[in-house]
């Protein structure tokens, strides 16, 4: 991290933590509040500020999370890619409902989504699909996400046998791997203040908009 990332992260900490959310702070637009939040912790020089714990559930409640990491965000959602096969993706079918949960530990910032998940278009994830890695793209076919493996082995062999077969041309999309999008109904901001006397900002969208209330910590 450079000195002036250093010092900016210093002074979005203090400024946080010693002066929370004034009235002024609280924005229409909770989605471009994040965009603000999302900035200033890639300016920290963090690591990986995209990192978000996504909570998915069966259709008879039962929660499961793991780390992933958001591939973008705008006024129709936030988006995370995966394969179509994993536990997450067969949650997803039964109960298309998740949050993410993101958490700046050096700005004492974080920020909680809900809402209703939709699987996006072949077309949006093939076109993600092309800017990944040459790697990350043989990686998406071999790996059968979730089922039992054998050995580490049995993993790098079917990395050999897709490096071979698309060794000449461009590696397609799989069939059975994309994005999903979360629309959020409810977001949470969340900084840290001294005395665990927290600042807690939530939105829920209505039909005329997103409704703004301050909550106790």
């Amino acid at each position: 991290m450079s000195i002036t990332a250093k010092l900016k992260t210093i002074l979005t900490m203090g400024v946080g933590v010693t002066k929370g959310f004034t009235e002024l702070d609280v924005a229409d637009d909770p989605i471009a509040f994040f965009g603000k939040w999302f900035e200033d912790a890639r300016s920290s020089g963090m690591l990986h500020p995209e990192a978000m714990a996504v909570a998915t559930a069966t259709k008879d409640g039962t929660p499961s999370s793991r780390m992933m990491l958001l591939k973008g965000f705008g006024p129709d959602g936030f988006l995370f890619y995966t394969n179509y096969g994993s536990r997450k993706a067969s949650e997803l079918d039964e109960n298309p409902r998740a949050s993410l949960t993101f958490y700046w530990a050096v700005l004492e910032r974080q920020v909680r989504i809900e809402g209703r998940v939709t699987r996006q278009t072949t077309d949006e994830s093939r076109a993600y699909f092309r800017t990944r890695p040459r790697g990350s793209q043989i990686g998406a076919w071999a790996s059968e996400q979730s089922s039992p493996l054998a050995s580490r082995d049995e993993l790098i062999a079917r990395v050999k046998e897709y490096e071979a077969k698309f060794a000449n041309h461009e590696v397609p999309l799989p069939p059975f791997w994309g994005g999903y999008r979360l629309t959020p109904r409810r977001m949470e901001f969340w900084q840290g203040r001294l005395n665990r006397l927290h600042d807690r900002l939530v939105y829920r969208r209505q039909e005329s908009g997103w409704e703004v209330t301050r909550v106790a910590p």
